[in-house]
């Protein structure tokens, strides 16, 4: 009889305990919190913000490579299925944006349809996308600032602009004799100090260097048209050599899936929902915005750079130097491009420390972190205490850890957060079907599943050491939620 009381109570707690997990947090459109912060961005800004997180070094790189090593002349078609799929987490993302004008971003639309835990999981990588791909982009600007000085005749010591850790041939970490990249770590002690100060002076200066960005790409894409050459568009879709991937229709697909993450950043402007001026009607405007334009500027350069050039040159980790260096004529352009990729960098790590500290900040609005996280300066009206944590912790990631650390750990985040906000979306859509959406994706079942499935589709062609990484990063992760977040969550209180 005990036995059977003794199995029943452990049964009860157990449906309790997931009960707790999936909880849902109730949905406000209006939610509260808005002093905290100022409502100063305009639909403008909220583009240029995406347009800061998209376009990095990606449009100046990967245009080149993939073209060189997957899919030809067709890395345009390759742009266009990677646009499509990130279009389609672009629609969910407004959709949600729209109708749950919150700084969470993606975690908040799980916690609102798929409960407590998955949103911890996805809030937890969502460190992946935003703080770690500051530090990601920090180590690749460094590169180049140490490069342009070399250009100068200004030479730092390598034990001062290398991180001490790295990879080897067998993708283990060992130590490489450096010290520290300080150059990285300048750039982001300097770009957290922006975003400390006020939300308009940082969205002000990402649009300047978005403006300046966007302009070098069109100047040369426009001085490139003269040079092209249409015989290096000949074969479109070079035949595949007998590997999966490498050239033919595989090679288009293969390069869709590298390219996919150049097009991510957009769902940024996601985390801003609090500071922007309407968010019912801008944020869906800033998100999609900054996808379309950034797909017709990355089609634009890479249909002058293969162009320009048979694509097999393009092999390099800068194509566009190649493109340019390859006609005289086009010599003056080379110091406006660095400067381009500098830029681009810049505004890059900007706008992914704007957005890690409002994710942050909801969390701890929910009691998932300490309460510290939520504070907002009384004077500047930012989120100074999470912008200050965030700063500090991607700057000593950058300091000390290489490139290829990181870039597979920031697109699995990516992927993850994707492919839940698209299933989050349908959620609603069952939940709550008669509540006021100011932006609807269209036909939703069907682009929400696709959505998903193209996400998490691309989970599939990164390495195994990424997965196991992200298990650990996980369990780390869950392993605070367990201690400190499941047993302060304000849902459940």
């Amino acid at each position: 009889m005990c036995s059977a009381i003794n199995k029943s109570n452990a049964a009860t707690a157990k449906a309790s305990l997931w009960r707790q997990l999936i909880a849902v947090r109730p949905i406000d459109p209006a939610p509260a919190g808005k002093s905290r912060l100022k409502q100063v961005l305009s639909a403008r800004a909220l583009i240029a913000i995406g347009l800061g997180a998209t376009i990095g070094s990606g449009i100046f790189v990967l245009t080149g490579t993939v073209a060189a090593n997957e899919a030809g002349p067709a890395i345009t078609l390759s742009l266009l299925v990677a646009a499509f799929g990130g279009g389609l987490a672009a629609l969910c993302y407004s959709e949600f944006a729209a109708f749950l004008p919150v700084p969470g971003s993606a975690y908040s639309y799980t916690y609102a349809t798929l409960g407590e835990a998955l949103a911890w999981f996805i809030g937890w990588n969502l460190l992946l996308e935003y703080a770690i791909s500051a530090s990601a982009v920090a180590v690749s600007w460094s590169g180049y600032v140490v490069s342009l000085l070399a250009d100068a005749h200004i030479h730092l010591p390598a034990a001062l602009v290398n991180a001490p850790l790295g990879l080897d041939a067998h993708d283990h970490i060992v130590a490489t004799g450096a010290i520290i990249n300080v150059p990285a770590v300048l750039i982001i002690a300097a770009m957290t100090a922006l975003l400390y100060v006020g939300v308009r002076g940082s969205a002000g200066a990402n649009t300047v260097m978005v403006s300046l960005k966007v302009a070098i790409i069109v100047i040369i894409v426009v001085a490139g048209l003269r040079y092209v050459d249409p015989s290096n568009w000949r074969p479109y879709v070079p035949p595949n050599t007998g590997t999966f991937g490498h050239f033919g229709w595989s090679g288009v697909l293969k390069g869709a899936a590298i390219i996919f993450f150049s097009y991510v950043g957009f769902d940024t402007a996601s985390t801003t929902a609090l500071e922007a001026r309407n968010p019912q009607r801008d944020l869906p405007l800033g998100i999609i915005g900054a996808l379309v334009i950034s797909a017709v500027l990355y089609v634009a350069m890479a249909t002058v750079l293969t162009g320009m050039v048979p694509f097999q040159r393009l092999n390099t980790d800068a194509p566009v130097a190649v493109a340019l260096n390859a006609h005289a004529q086009l010599a003056w352009l080379s110091w406006i491009l660095k400067v381009g990729v500098i830029a681009g960098m810049t505004s890059v790590i900007l706008t992914s420390l704007l957005g890690q500290p409002r994710i942050l900040l909801s969390m701890a609005d929910d009691g998932l972190l300490p309460a510290a996280m939520s504070r907002c300066h009384p004077r500047f009206k930012t989120p100074h205490v999470s912008t200050l944590v965030t700063g500090v912790g991607a700057a000593l990631i950058a300091a000390i850890f290489p490139l290829d650390v990181l870039a597979d750990l920031i697109s699995m985040g990516i992927l993850l957060a994707f492919a839940v906000v698209c299933l989050g979306v349908l959620v609603l859509r069952y939940t709550r079907p008669d509540a006021h959406r100011p932006f609807r994706v269209p036909w939703a079942p069907f682009t929400c599943v696709l959505g998903t499935l193209f996400c998490l589709g691309l989970t599939l062609t990164l390495s195994f050491a990424t997965w196991m990484r992200l298990v650990i990063w996980t369990a780390i992760g869950m392993s605070i939620y367990a201690f400190y977040g499941f047993r302060h969550s304000r849902l459940r209180k």
